[in-house]
């Protein structure tokens, strides 16, 4: 193990770097409690997640985190102590950041999977911005169409009265339901969350400091962050890959937002795949998602072939 920053420095940093063979090291005292089965249905179109990458990488993370959970409750307790003050369980809230196309909604998927496999840690649920976007009548009407998943499309009062009223132990918090199928809000479905022992939050502007006026980012309400970090280069062409899938799947259902791209050769779509992520996703990374990684708690950093080489854990 070693000591670096984002930026490569060895010196003065706040973070560890672990690589992969050290990480994995650890997995040998933890139990692997996923089948080839559940890992398969709950890896994202282009991962190449495995029963390796589980093991080595993600399973000893699930444990990391259910220490991180019940150290954080045991402070809690011992606070409400002190202060004579009766004790009341609060979730403990992951937020886990990333560009568009990087794996963070399968690493979410799959901590959720893991963490509610320990005792201390049963309930875990899962919620994604996503549901959070402002609709699409509303985007149209502010002219924000073509910024979709940049900041200022979101309904962040919204997010981060949903992440307060969670932590703050209320009993039932409803979330707005977001459909990748039409491409939009649904009206009146929603998520419901019931007073989890951990919560997920993932998205791309998650760790987003506070707007300028505001005194209060939902990044402030989380206990643990991770951000899923990789070469730009290798994050644009798992974009494009997957563009090509989802056009060969998903955008040929009549109902899809995407259906008018089922019908391009290969060479349109791919030359349509670049052309959003130079117009919209490469920008939003650049200018809104990358600058966010040096807040995170942990970052998995990847390599070419979507595999997790190096863990920087921030020092306690």
């Amino acid at each position: 193990m070693s000591e670096t920053s984002g930026t490569g420095t060895r010196n003065e940093t706040p973070f560890l770097e672990i690589s992969r063979a050290e990480w994995a090291a650890l997995a040998l005292s933890v139990p692997q409690p996923l089948s080839e089965t559940e890992i398969v249905r709950l890896r994202g179109l282009g991962d190449t997640l495995d029963v390796r990458e589980v093991t080595d990488v993600y399973t000893p993370l699930s444990r990391l985190l259910n220490l991180y959970a019940i150290g954080t409750r045991a402070i809690g307790e011992a606070t409400s102590a002190f202060l004579h003050q009766p004790s009341q369980k609060t979730p403990f809230v992951i937020g886990i950041a990333g560009s568009v196309a990087v794996g963070k909604s399968t690493t979410a998927r799959l901590l959720r999977a893991l963490l509610s496999r320990w005792e201390d840690t049963p309930r875990v649920e899962l919620v994604t911005t996503d549901g959070f976007l402002l609709p699409n009548a509303e985007l149209e009407r502010r002219g924000l169409v073509q910024r979709k998943g940049f900041p200022e499309s979101y309904d962040r009062r919204a997010l981060l009265r949903f992440v307060s009223r969670v932590k703050s132990g209320a009993a039932e918090v409803r979330a707005p339901f977001y459909s990748h199928l039409s491409y939009d809000i649904v009206p009146r479905a929603q998520i419901v969350v019931h007073q989890p022992d951990i919560l997920i939050v993932e998205g791309l502007n998650v760790l987003q400091p506070p707007v300028p006026g505001t005194r209060l980012a939902v990044s402030d309400l989380f206990d643990f962050t991770i951000y899923v970090d990789a070469r730009t280069s290798d994050i644009q062409r798992w974009y494009v890959e997957r563009f090509l899938r989802l056009q060969r799947s998903a955008f040929t259902d009549p109902k899809s937002y995407f259906h008018r791209y089922a019908t391009l050769s290969e060479p349109q779509a791919m030359e349509l795949a670049h052309a959003i992520w130079r117009e919209v996703n490469g920008p939003n990374l650049e200018q809104n998602v990358l600058p966010t990684r040096e807040r995170a708690s942990l970052v998995l950093r990847k390599g070419a072939d979507h595999t997790v080489s190096t863990v920087l854990l921030r020092k306690l």
